[in-house]
């Protein structure tokens, strides 16, 4: 096993719920919160899998209910 393999990883969100895999030992970016996943890179990725359903930006989603 490589040492990236064996990395921890976190999920990350931003406000417009957007998701991202970030390494676990770094600090994380402006802007973004965990989401409360961590482990192996291939778990946080079949977590944003199951998560993130709809890939537009928290904004759009709701100018577009709002119009409809």
């Amino acid at each position: 096993m490589n040492a990236a393999a064996a990395q921890e990883w976190t999920v990350v969100v931003n406000d417009e719920e957007q998701y991202s895999l970030w390494a676990a030992d770094r600090e994380i970016p402006a802007g973004w919160r965990e989401s409360g996943m961590r482990g192996s890179r291939e778990d946080c990725l079949a977590h944003i899998d199951r998560v993130w359903t709809d890939m537009r930006p928290l904004s759009l989603r709701r100018t577009m209910d709002a119009t409809a």
